[in-house]
């Protein structure tokens, strides 16, 4: 069973504690980042299924972090507000939060709202889950875990597999070797390992250097992405 992961971007630390306490005993995974800056980077870095974001923060303040993080990200957002305004709940709404929640508020809400969020969330996803995932002459059929390009069969590890799987689901997404790693291995990303890398390499080995077109780029600086570009 998928555990959701949520991220609450808190400056109090003490409110910031008491919701990573009170979240995980309601069954959620949970990050904490205290400022803007650090908020924004997991946000971007790593997958989420809902973040709780304090509209006034240090560094970066929320309606910053949310107007940068709908750059590329479409995460669902809970604001949460120190003041009662109109207006402050107006331009959340309008940055691109989903539903707001004004300070104090009590935690029998707040998880009430995050349940609501998700399941908005969940209903927008299509249902049940492809079990075949095609892009270009690239097949992936996830029950019998076969991989074929051009009709020819790829012979790809369990992690080349999972790896493939991710970047395919997410097709046309640079994805962070810190994410991939997360997903794919399930660790956190050590600069002094290769790991992803290694694997990008040979992936792209059976993937793209028996065919004309790459599907598999790299983005330097940023990660690697998954797309059929036209020549």
């Amino acid at each position: 069973m998928h555990r959701m992961k949520l991220l609450v971007v808190e400056d109090e630390v003490k409110l910031a504690d008491y919701l990573r306490k009170g979240l995980t005993e309601e069954g959620f995974v949970v990050d904490v980042a205290h400022d803007g800056i650090d908020g924004l980077h997991l946000a971007t870095e790593l997958s989420y299924d809902l973040i709780v974001l304090d509209g006034m923060l240090p560094g970066i303040d929320g309606l910053a972090v949310l107007a940068a993080l709908r750059q590329s990200r479409q995460t669902p957002v809970l604001m949460l507000t120190a003041r009662g305004q109109v207006e402050d709940r107006v331009k959340g709404l309008q940055g691109g939060a989903d539903d707001y929640l004004v300070k104090p508020f009590a935690f029998s809400e707040l998880v009430a709202r995050i349940h609501v969020l998700l399941r908005r969330g969940a209903a927008a996803q299509p249902t049940p889950e492809a079990t075949l995932l095609r892009m270009a002459d690239l097949e992936l059929d996830l029950i019998r875990r076969r991989a074929t390009r051009a009709g020819q069969r790829l012979d790809l590890t369990a992690k080349e597999f999972n790896l493939l799987s991710l970047l395919l689901r997410r097709q046309g997404e640079v994805l962070s070797r810190t994410e991939l790693a997360s997903q794919v291995w399930d660790m956190n990303f050590d600069s002094e390992t290769n790991v992803v890398e290694v694997a990008v390499r040979r992936l792209r080995l059976k993937l793209d250097q028996p065919f004309a077109q790459p599907l598999l780029h790299t983005v330097r600086g940023m990660g690697y992405v998954l797309e059929s570009r036209t020549p």
